[in-house]
C-alpha cells in the first residue's frame, strides 16, 4: 500500500451511495484477482491497449490487426459495455480483460499477469498508481488517439502541480489535433514528446453499403422496407421524445439509446414501439422501434434512409458521426458536439454532415427524406472527407511497436521526420 491507497479508500466510502445505484460486474477482475489467462502467448512483444468504453474500443478496429502482425495484443476496458464490445471484436485474436482499479496492489497484480512491453492509453485516462508502477518497472506508457476536451482541461488544470507529473511521465502522446496538443503540453507533457497524428476514428470504418445481419434485423423487428426509416443512434436523455415529435409523417423511427439503463425510459417516449429484445411480442403496424441491445447499432444504421447521431441535442457532448457516414447515410447532428468538435467541423465544412438545431430538426429530416439529390450529395462528400483524414492508426502502430522493442532510432525517426510518417497529415509539436 502507498500514500494514494488510503485516499482512494476514503473516496470510495464517500461515493458508495452513488456506486450502490449502479450495477457493476466483475469486481474480482477490477481488483486484478484472477486475471484471465492469455491463451495466445508467444515470444513476440506484448502491447497493452486500454480503451475505457465502447467508443474507444471501436476506434481500435484498424489498429489491432496492424499490431497483431508483429505483437501480442491485450485489450483492457473499464465499462461493462466496453468489455462486451471488445470481446465481440477481438476475443478470437486477443486477450480481453478489465482494466484494474488504481489501487497499488491491484495494478501490481494486473501487470504481473499481463507483462506488457508497452502500454497504449486510448484518448487519455491517466491514473497515478498505474503510471507510477509502470515507471518503476520501466514499461513505457503512451497516449494514442489523444483527446483532452476544454472541460476536461479545466478540471485537470485545477490540480496542475499533481497532474503535471502524470503527463510528464508519458513517453509519447499521439493526439488528434493542435488544440489537444497545446493542452497536453500545458499540463506537463514535454513538447518534443507530442505529435499530432489525427484521429483513429476515421480509420475504424469501412466504406460499405451492406452490413451482415441487416435483413434479419429488419425482418425480426417488423420494419417496413417500403417506407423511409430514420435511425437515431447513441441517444441520450430527452432525445427520443424530440426525435419522435420531429419525425415526418409516414416515416419510421428506430432509436438506439447509448446506455442500457435508459432502455425503459426510451420505450416510454416511443409509444407502441417494438423492442428488439421482445421478438416474440407482436406489435402490429407500429412505426416506432427501440434497439435495446448492445453491438447492433451498425446493423441498424445500414437499414436507415437518414441517421441522427444522438447526445448532441441535449446537455451532453455528442457522439461519433463517422460510422453511419461511411455506411453511406446522410447524417444529422445537433449543436452539442464538444467531444467531437474537430470531426464535426471537418465534416460540416466539406458538406458531408448536417448540423441542425432543435427548432429546425423536423424540417431538416423532412427534406432529407424527400430530396434524394441533396441526400446523395451529403453522402458523397462525407465519405470523401473520411478518406482524406485516414491514416492515424498506422502511425500509432509504428510508435507502439518501436516503444515495445526499445527502437530509439525508429522513435526518433517518427518524432522528427514527418515526411516519413505513415500518416501524411501528421504534424509535430517540436517543429
Amino acid at each position: 500500500m502507498n500514500a494514494l491507497d488510503p485516499i482512494y479508500l476514503v473516496l470510495a466510502a464517500a461515493s458508495s451511495p452513488w456506486w450502490a445505484r449502479k450495477t457493476r460486474r466483475g469486481w474480482r477482475h477490477r481488483l486484478a484477482i484472477d486475471v484471465p489467462e492469455d491463451q495466445f502467448q508467444d515470444d513476440r512483444p506484448r502491447v497493452l491497449l486500454h480503451a475505457v468504453s465502447v467508443g474507444e474500443v471501436n476506434a481500435l478496429r484498424t489498429l489491432v490487426p496492424m499490431l497483431l502482425e508483429h505483437a501480442r495484443v491485450i485489450v483492457a476496458t473499464t465499462t461493462d459495455t466496453g468489455l462486451e464490445r471488445a470481446r465481440a471484436l477481438f476475443a478470437d485474436r486477443c486477450l480481453v480483460v478489465r482494466y484494474p482499479l488504481d489501487f497499488s496492489t491491484s495494478v501490481g497484480r494486473f501487470l504481473d499477469a499481463i507483462k506488457p512491453d508497452v502500454v497504449g492509453l486510448i484518448e487519455l485516462e491517466l491514473w497515478p498508481n498505474f503510471l507510477g508502477v509502470c515507471k518503476k518497472r520501466e514499461i513505457p506508457v503512451c497516449v494514442i488517439n489523444g483527446r483532452l476536451s476544454a472541460r476536461s482541461f479545466r478540471g485537470y488544470s485545477r490540480f496542475r502541480p499533481f497532474v503535471s507529473r502524470m503527463f510528464g511521465s508519458l513517453q509519447i502522446a499521439g493526439v488528434q489535433d493542435e488544440s489537444y496538443a497545446e493542452r497536453f503540453v500545458s499540463l506537463g507533457l514535454p513538447a518534443d514528446r507530442c505529435v499530432v497524428t489525427g484521429s483513429m476514428k476515421w480509420d475504424a470504418v469501412a466504406m460499405v453499403d451492406q452490413v451482415p445481419g441487416a435483413d434479419e434485423l429488419r425482418e425480426q423487428m417488423g420494419i417496413d422496407p417500403d417506407r423511409p426509416l430514420i435511425v437515431a443512434g447513441s441517444t441520450g436523455p430527452g432525445e427520443e421524445q424530440l426525435f419522435h415529435d420531429a419525425c415526418p409523417p409516414g416515416v419510421q423511427l428506430l432509436c438506439a439509446p447509448r446506455k442500457p439503463e435508459r432502455f425503459g425510459e426510451a420505450a416510454q417516449a416511443l409509444p407502441g414501439c417494438k423492442r428488439r429484445t421482445q421478438q416474440n411480442v407482436g406489435v402490429q403496424g407500429t412505426d416506432r422501434f427501440l434497439l435495446d441491445t448492445i453491438g447492433e447499432l451498425a446493423v441498424a444504421y445500414a437499414l436507415a434512409d437518414v441517421v441522427i447521431v444522438g447526445r448532441s441535442f441535449n446537455h451532453q457532448f455528442g457522439s461519433d458521426p463517422i460510422e453511419p457516414i461511411a455506411l453511406g447515410k446522410p447524417v444529422v447532428v445537433g449543436p452539442a458536439v464538444a467531444d467531437f468538435a474537430i470531426i464535426v467541423q471537418a465534416l460540416t465544412e466539406c458538406g458531408g454532415l448536417i448540423q441542425s438545431t432543435t427548432d429546425n430538426l423536423k424540417a431538416t429530416l423532412g427534406k432529407l427524406c424527400t430530396d434524394f439529390e441533396w441526400a446523395s450529395d451529403v453522402i458523397t462528400k462525407g465519405r470523401a472527407c473520411i478518406c482524406k483524414h485516414q491514416g492515424a492508426s498506422q502511425l500509432h502502430a509504428r510508435l507502439l511497436l518501436a516503444l515495445a522493442g526499445g527502437n530509439e532510432h525508429e522513435i526518433k525517426k517518427l518524432m522528427h521526420d514527418p515526411a516519413d510518417a505513415s500518416c501524411s497529415g501528421a504534424r509535430f509539436m517540436s517543429q
